[in-house]
Order: structure tokens, then sequence, then C-alpha cells
């Protein structure tokens, strides 16, 4: 009864705390980026064929303006794939947006310091570019059957009304996090709401009906794959909470070893941390004795990956994508963990 109760507890905390302010706008996002954005213009910039350093970059950049968790950048990467974007682009999303934002790279540095934030920086870019070169690799002739030609005419990108609209839902999604770092969540909530409503008026003027219905329509097959995945998954995470005890991480994750370097690892990717609370909790950890370097790999994994999204990624993107990039995860986190706690720190 206690540990269902566990799961009960983790599951309303997760509802409360993040479907308003998170996943609502991270489903319309994908949504809009499905209806609005010419397909043609991110198989060119995005796409199999595209130039990889080019494209990998592009989504890096990108994704480290996206201040989302594991489970909300799930749509947005999901919605550039099936839009046309290659396997690597997509996987850099789905790893740099939580990994390493902006917003979660700052209040690092406010909590953890100069050098900790550095190194979070360096291995999440490092890491992106790994992970989008090895699953291009693993599945090329899986791409090679995506890989779509593109005409050399100047492809327009999205209408200049729909930038706007994308640029609110954006802020719908951002502004909660950015704008209310502390207090209650019901400020959060606040801000959401206006930020909502200007985009709901915005929408209404320049959008018909049948497309607000479309783009409605594409959002909500994103709800529909991912959320109950979602909800399955943090409820097995409290589960697991009850098995892990403070005690036992601390025994077990300090020195620079790779043991510790790998259970960090792999907490991090069974875990949910929402976006910023990886560093409070990665402080305290260190306070009683966590090495640096299992630190890091826990700063990186901890947002980056969860079973939720395990789970989620699993079911977008099939199988055999979600089990390299997991196992990738693993083997880089470790490594990452075991160097720079050896050579850095």
């Amino acid at each position: 009864m206690g540990l269902i109760l566990a799961g009960v507890s983790a599951l309303k905390e997760y509802i409360a705390l993040h479907v308003l302010t998170c996943l609502i706008p991270a489903f319309l996002l994908a949504g809009a980026m499905v209806s609005f954005i010419s397909k043609e213009a991110i198989i060119k910039y995005l796409g199999s064929s595209a130039n990889k350093l080019k494209s990998f970059s592009l989504a890096s950049f990108a994704s480290f303006f996206i201040a989302a968790c594991s489970c909300t950048v799930i749509p947005v990467a999901s919605g550039i794939y099936y839009q046309g974007a290659g396997i690597g682009p997509a996987f850099i999303f789905l790893w740099v947006a939580p990994a390493a934002n902006i917003l979660a790279i700052i209040y690092t540095g406010s909590i953890l310091g100069t050098k900790m934030v550095a190194s979070r920086i360096i291995a999440a870019f490092s890491m992106a570019y790994v992970v989008g070169i090895v699953m291009n690799f693993v599945f090329r002739k899986e791409e090679n059957r995506r890989t779509q030609d593109v005409s050399d005419t100047k492809t327009k990108i999205i209408a200049k009304k729909d930038i706007f609209l994308l640029l609110l839902i954006l802020a719908s999604l951002l502004s909660p996090n950015y704008i209310i770092q502390k207090g209650p969540y019901l400020h959060k909530v606040i801000v959401w709401l206006v930020v909502s409503l200007i985009m709901v008026i915005y929408a209404v003027k320049v959008k018909t009906f049948e497309e607000i219905k479309e783009w409605l329509k594409e959002s909500w097959w994103f709800v529909r794959i991912i959320f109950p995945l979602l909800l399955v998954g943090v409820f097995i995470v409290g589960i697991i909470g009850k098995f892990l005890p403070q005690e036992v991480i601390q025994k077990w994750l300090g020195g620079s070893g790779i043991r510790a370097a790998w259970l960090a690892t792999l907490l991090g990717q069974i875990m949910y941390f929402a976006t910023m609370t990886e560093a409070p909790f990665v402080d305290t950890l260190i306070k009683l004795g966590m090495g640096k370097g299992p630190a890091l790999a826990l700063l990186l994994t901890g947002p980056g990956m969860s079973l939720p999204s395990m789970l989620a990624i699993a079911k977008v993107f099939g199988i055999k994508k979600a089990a390299v990039y997991i196992l990738l995860v693993m083997i880089l986190g470790t490594f990452v963990g075991w160097f720079f706690g050896n050579f850095i720190f």
C-alpha cells in the first residue's frame, strides 16, 4: 500500500506542477510545427540529406534555448522528425533541450559554480554530436529510405503570421520558468494564463477555423500517443523512489570511479527531474560526499532522460531507436562522469 501511495503521490505532483505550464504548451508547439512549418524547409535544413555538421549544429543551438524537461521535449522532437528532419537532429533536440538549456545552465552556475557549469555545457554538446552521429549511422538504411530531394529554389519556411504565433506558443512554454524562478507555483500558472490568452486571441485573429482545427488535431495526436505513457512512467518512478534511500545513494556515489559514474548515470536515467530541480539536488549530494564526476553525470542524465520519457520515446520513435539511444546515453554519461571526475575536477 505504501508503494502504491508513493506512485500516486508522484503522479499527483507531476500532474499538478507540469501539465498546465509544460506539457500543454509543448503539445501545442509540436502540433504547430507540424501544421505551420514547411515540410520542405525542415527536410532541406535538418533532413537526412542535409549537411550533417550544419544540421547537427542548428539542432544543438536551437535546443539550447528551449527550457524543457525530458518529457516535455518529446513532442517537439517527434514533431520535427515526422515533418522530415533526420534522426540525428531529432535526437539532438531530445538530448540538449533538457540536458543543457540556457535556463538550467544559468541556475546550475549560480548553485554549483563556473567550473561545473562549463563542464556541463561542454559535455552536453559533445554528447549531442556523438548522439547525432551514432543514431544516424545505426539507422542509416532507414534514413536513406526517408531521404527526400528538395529543389534548390528558395523554400519559404513559414508564413510571417505563423512565426509570431509560434513565438507566442514558445513563450507560453518558457515564460513561466524564465519569469518565475522562485515562489508559489500559482505564480507560474498566472504567467502561463496571461501569455496563453494573448496567444489564443492572436491565433483566432490570424488563423481560419479550419487551420486551428488542423493544428489542434495534430497536437491531439501527440497527446494521445505520449501523455498516457508519461503518467505510467511517473507512477513507476514514484514507486522506485521508495527503494532508493538517500543514505544508500551517498554511499555508492562517492569518488570518481567508473562504478560511481555508472550508478549516477543509471539513477539519472530512471528518475524524473524537472528542469532546474537537478541542480539543488546534486548540490545536496555533493555536500554529503558525492563525487563531482558522478555529479556531472547526474546533472546531465537527470533532466535529459527519465523512465517516463523512455517509454514515450519507444512509443513515438520505436523500440529499436529508443534502445540504442538509452544505451548510448548510459555509455556516454558514464564516460563523462569518469573522465571529468579524474581529469577535470
